[in-house]
């Protein structure tokens, strides 16, 4: 395959999967919203769940509120994944969200109609958890553990900034306009960039567009 390659994760980078759970977790346990910080560790202690807790939790919002398919989308990101599509990026989505046994049905399917909803670009999707076993040019992540793995393997990795991972190191973007600038100078740096091809819409809802005049 040639061109420049951009993984992806979902969960806490596109999907916005503290705010879903959050108001799964509360309705479940019949408390308020604002008892449940935003600014959580990654182990949701916080929130006052273990590891067992969160699984049981994390299982049943996927297979019966359907949550993947309700998330919100991180602002900016369709528009930032199409522009980079656009100049040539390979868009590879990599995701761990076949977490917990007996419900990958519920978050295969769910995934993909969230990324349609979404209106997420993609070229192709990995669910997987060990993410330095696929091949990309750049990756970005919002898991600590993630991306020390893929640096380990000398990849190149972006940060997207969560209350969890401010440890780590650089590259770090804060907002989809910061990973856009990110990615784009690495592609460059590689030669892999084109201009966006002729005919073709700009805008993260040019497939909603063009089916509506079809």
């Amino acid at each position: 395959m040639s061109g420049f390659i951009f993984g992806v994760d979902l969960d806490g980078v596109c999907a916005d999967y503290t705010v879903g759970f959050r108001e799964f977790v509360a309705a479940e346990r019949g408390v308020d919203l604002e008892s449940l910080p935003l600014e959580r560790s990654w182990d949701f202690r916080e929130w006052d769940l273990d590891a067992d807790q969160f699984a049981a939790m994390h299982h049943k919002a996927v297979t019966e509120a359907r949550m993947f398919r309700e998330l919100p989308a991180i602002e900016g990101a369709a528009d930032a994944l199409w522009r980079l599509s656009d100049a040539g990026v390979w868009i590879r989505i990599i995701t761990h969200r076949l977490y917990v046994n007996w419900s990958h049905e519920a978050a295969v399917v769910d995934t993909v109609a969230w990324l349609d909803e979404a209106q997420i670009p993609y070229r192709d999707i990995c669910f997987l958890g060990a993410k330095p076993q696929v091949e990309a040019h750049v990756y970005i992540d919002d898991a600590e553990h993630n991306v020390s793995a893929l640096r380990k393997a000398g990849n190149d990795v972006i940060v997207f900034d969560q209350p969890y991972n401010r440890g780590l190191k650089g590259p770090r973007a804060e907002n989809w306009d910061q990973v856009e600038e990110i990615v784009l100078e690495l592609a460059s740096q590689h030669g892999w960039l084109q201009p966006q091809l002729p005919g073709m819409d700009s805008g993260a809802d040019r497939l909603t567009r063009n089916k509506k005049l079809g």
